[in-house]
């Protein structure tokens, strides 16, 4: 069914269009089929709304009719009226019937108030509740604008944007079937029939827009004035009753396109119609502003009962006389107090002396006083209201105990009832000898019942029909919402999408900038100084800040989730600018990754309900574990590494070991703490409980491995179990797995054999993975030890931003140290590129102190490490540690020796140094020694 596509101001207009006279230009247009198939099948009709407040709160007969541009319904007081009273939106709306209502009773609830119609039959009801679903559905399914192409450089860092969604067909509910259409009582025919008597005049129009109310008056006036200067004779002839009511229905044909017989248009009425055809034209030519009798009088009528109608339409025409002067009373106010206002300023605009101003103004003061005055005495008149209220209050309170003595009245009387009730039963058990029941008691009987049975089958149909238009109802608003979270979605993809464009150009114009800071130089031009303050705001904007009306899906924040910094505060300028194009990129990738990557990852955890070791569980480490389920997954990894060390209790009993006596090296463990993550703020607020759990999980740590007892780093790898564990127990035994369990023994030692070990099959892998940048850091004599080595000592915790260092982590507690080779060969395939076009030694090395935290797209970092590097068999990386440990103790073992001879050899040469310095310079010999260690391991 084709709805009404024009404007709300047009549709309540056009209705009466179809039925335009011959003589004017539309009227003698003859529409085609398919046109006034059209016109016939808008949705458009006279219904009565309940609404209004006080005594004339009631139904009102209102016009309405549907804009589907805006799947909105406008009502007005006729289908005459040039503006309508209101509208109710039908695209988040629900309909409603209920079956114990007044017949043709709906309702329609929206999101702000549900409004309560009533159609004349119930044919009637169930066509406009059907049509309106229809409506709304077709609403909806209309297909969307279609998108804008994504950009190519957007194209290219994630998968290609798709709003198109599959349309939907609209399949049949067998809950309802199709209503058939009332004839004349809905669509254009129905604006040509009487409007629905109401018992007052006034009772019809809608005080709450009475601004809408006068307006549309006004035009009818208007119009209707027109009309009788040019086509309508003096009231005053009379012809005779006995004329045929045929003509004054002559003006109402069924067919819109045939000329001459409009008679609210017509130029030539005939002049000897009867009064009461005039009336009747007047009438339908206003669309029965106020109620008539149906369609005039019959030839069989009396001339009495004709005199009776005409007096009966005569007190109706001065009930609604009556009406029309209260608004015009209405109007008049309103214009003469616009008036006084215009008066008052042409009179201050016109005054030419600053007293006559002055005065005006003091007129104006004394009104104001005045208000003042009747604001008071309102003030007054709400007290004694308020005093009356309280008073009603107490008759209230009078009244409840009044109702409760009726309730105890009430209960005594139950009791009596249930003893007659038991009476009653007796009498039944025993009954009584009756007298005989007369012959047509039973028949009453039978047809008292029969009533009921009918009656029972009315009530049961009603409650079908409306259980299945619910039914209807749910359906369709169940698929709607389908589709409008369809949309919703999509759209969210398409915001992520462009806030990670914008991201990207913002880092490229950032890079751009430090690009020409590096090519200007320390040269002090003009140039130079715009290009200083362009990266002056560069650094001072914020992401936030960039679109106040947009969408922010997640904005960049100072700190991660874990509390570190997202953009690191360096001293040095062009640092802070890396820095800020370093948090862009991290955002830009995570916005890109967010639908494609992490959505899919956290439905697959989800689904994942107990941990096993399996292939798909070192997968999804390897890929990452949602910040939700990291503590949960941490704890059994743990776990599954230190059963056999764990005991109940174990960490208080350490922790109340060292309250008894202090560690030889709670002293180093203290300085170390504020020294732990610097740019982590749950390590740096000094009301943060963080320090006091590092503290006492590094004391137990040194209590549990007196062996080790405390080595620099182990702050670091106990800090990053807190801030995921959160719980100083587990981030304990996280540490004791990591030390004790995953690293080779001696990792953590004094002379730090093992790191010095892996730093060498490091070089080994490097050669094999990477012959080319190798090839490149030989030749500038670049020693990678110096930069890796911590690398592996706290397991990139100081070198990578907090995204990527916990996915590391993730597969380290799973799969071991082989996890920190691999991260550390994708680190340098990474940026490969970048480090062979350096050509200079130091500035390989300032490069290589900050790379690590350029990495953004932990996607690519982990594809590297993890199929890039294939193949990585454990079986080489135990046989080349094997092999350098060898070596390495070979060395140390040549160097202790090379020791003693010179310590022989000196002692030899000069034995008359005294004791004392000969201890000590033992001493410095031993020290001197161990930093010889130290340095051949960097």
């Amino acid at each position: 069914m084709e709805g009404a596509q024009e404007d709300p101001a047009e549709s309540s207009s056009s209705v009466p269009r179809f039925a335009e006279p011959a003589g004017s230009a539309r009227g003698a247009e003859v529409l085609p089929p398919e046109e006034s198939g059209a016109a016939a099948k808008k949705l458009c009709g006279y219904l009565s709304k309940f609404g209004g407040k006080g005594p004339i709160r009631g139904w009102k007969s209102r016009w309405f009719f549907y804009d589907e541009k805006k799947c909105h319904l406008y009502y007005s007081r006729t289908a005459q009226d040039a503006n309508p009273l209101d509208s109710i939106d039908l695209s988040t709306a629900v309909f409603d019937c209920k079956a114990d209502a007044e017949e043709g009773t709906f309702e329609i609830k929206t999101a702000n108030r549900i409004i309560t119609l009533k159609a004349a039959t119930k044919q009637v009801m169930l066509y406009w509740l059907q049509q309106l679903q229809m409506k709304r559905w077709e609403f909806y399914n209309s297909p969307p604008a279609p998108p804008a192409a994504p950009d190519a450089a957007l194209a290219g860092n994630g998968p290609a944007l798709r709003l198109e969604l599959e349309q939907e067909e609209a399949e049949p509910d067998d809950f309802l079937g199709p209503v058939r259409t009332p004839p004349g009582l809905v669509g254009v025919a129905a604006a040509l029939q009487p409007v629905p008597t109401m018992p007052l005049a006034l009772q019809n129009i809608s005080l709450k827009h009475l601004g809408t109310e006068i307006q549309n008056t006004m035009s009818n006036i208007r119009g209707n004035r027109q009309a009788q200067g040019t086509g309508h004779g003096p009231p005053g002839e009379d012809p005779p009753l006995s004329s045929e009511p045929q003509r004054a229905e002559q003006p109402l044909p069924s067919d819109p396109s045939t000329p001459g017989k409009d008679p609210a248009d017509s130029p030539k009425p005939t002049p000897k119609s009867s009064l009461t055809a005039n009336l009747i034209q007047k009438a339908k030519r206003q669309n029965n502003t106020f109620p008539f009798f149906a369609d005039g009088l019959t030839r069989s009528r009396t001339a009495q009962e004709k005199v009776l109608a005409l007096e009966q339409q005569v007190l109706m025409l001065t009930k609604e006389l009556k009406s029309q002067k209260e608004l015009v009373r209405i109007l008049h106010k309103a214009l003469e107090a616009a008036q006084q206002e215009k008066r008052a300023t042409s009179a201050y605009l016109a005054s030419a002396g600053e007293k006559d101003r002055l005065e005006l103004v003091r007129h104006k003061v004394r009104q104001i006083a005045e208000l003042g005055r009747q604001l008071e005495a309102l003030e007054q008149e709400r007290d004694s209201l308020v005093q009356t209220a309280s008073l009603r209050e107490q008759q209230v309170q009078e009244l409840q105990q009044h109702v409760q003595l009726l309730m105890d009245k009430n209960q005594a009387k139950q009791q009596v009832i249930c003893k007659l009730s038991e009476k009653v039963t007796q009498d039944f058990t025993h009954p009584p000898t009756q007298p005989p029941v007369p012959p047509g008691a039973a028949d009453r009987d039978l047809l008292s019942q029969q009533e009921k049975m009918e009656q029972l089958k009315d009530d049961m149909e009603a409650y079908r029909t409306q259980n299945r238009f619910l039914n209807s109802e749910i359906h369709q608003v169940t698929k709607i919402w389908r589709r409008v979270a369809e949309k919703e979605r999509a759209l969210l993809m398409k915001c992520a999408y462009l806030q990670a464009k914008n991201c990207q150009v913002e880092s490229k114009y950032l890079a751009g900038l430090r690009r020409l800071q590096e090519a200007v130089g320390g040269e002090a031009t003009e140039c130079s100084e715009l290009l200083r303050q362009l990266i002056q705001e560069a650094l001072q904007w914020e992401a936030g800040e960039a679109s106040a009306d947009g969408v922010e899906l997640s904005p960049i924040s100072e700190y991660d989730e874990y509390g570190f910094l997202t953009v690191p505060n360096y001293e040095m300028e062009d640092l802070k600018l890396l820095a800020k194009i370093q948090a862009l990129e991290v955002h830009s990738h995570h916005l890109l990754a967010h639908e494609a990557v992490e959505r899919p990852l956290r439905e697959r955890w989800a689904a994942l309900s107990d941990l096993a070791p399996s292939v798909e569980l070192k997968q999804l480490l390897r890929a990452g574990v949602p910040r939700e389920h990291r503590p949960r997954v941490w704890r059994w990894l743990v776990h599954l590494r230190v059963q056999h060390l764990q005991s109940p209790g174990r960490y208080q009993e350490l922790l109340s070991r060292g309250q008894v006596r202090e560690h030889p090296a709670a002293r180093q463990i203290e300085l170390d703490l504020h020294r732990t993550f610097p740019s982590n703020k749950h390590f740096t607020c000094p009301t943060s409980n963080f320090p006091d759990k590092l503290r006492r999980v590094l004391l137990a740590f040194s209590w549990q491995n007196p062996t080790i007892g405390y080595c620099q780093g182990l702050n670091r790898l106990a800090a990053i179990a807190l801030l995921v564990l959160e719980e100083e127990e587990s981030a304990f035994w996280c540490l004791v797995a990591i030390v004790e369990t995953i690293m080779p023994a001696d990792y953590y030692s004094k002379t730090l054999t093992s790191s010095q070990v892996d730093q060498r099959v490091l070089q080994d892998l490097l050669l094999e993975k990477l012959p080319r940048l190798m090839a490149h850091l030989g030749q500038h004599r670049v020693d990678l030890s110096f930069i890796t080595f911590n690398w592996f000592l706290v397991v990139f915790a100081d070198s990578l931003i907090s995204n990527i260092l916990l996915r590391v982590w993730d597969a380290f507690l799973y799969e071991g140290t082989k996890v920190v080779f691999r991260y550390a060969l994708a680190i340098f395939k990474y940026n490969e590129e970048e480090i062979l076009r350096l050509q200079d030694g130091l500035e390989i090395y300032q490069y290589l102190r900050f790379f690590t935290k350029t990495i953004c797209n932990s996607q690519k970092l982990m594809n590297i490490a993890f199929n890039d590097m294939n193949p990585f068999p454990m079986k080489q990386l135990r046989q080349l540690r094997t092999a350098h440990r060898e070596r390495l103790e070979a060395e140390l073992h040549e160097l202790e020796r090379l020791k003693a001879e010179y310590l022989e050899t000196r002692n030899s040469r000069d034995p008359a140094v005294p004791e004392g310095c000969t201890k000590h310079f033992s001493t410095d010999e031993q020290e001197y020694a161990v930093s010889e260690g130290n340095l051949n391991i960097l």
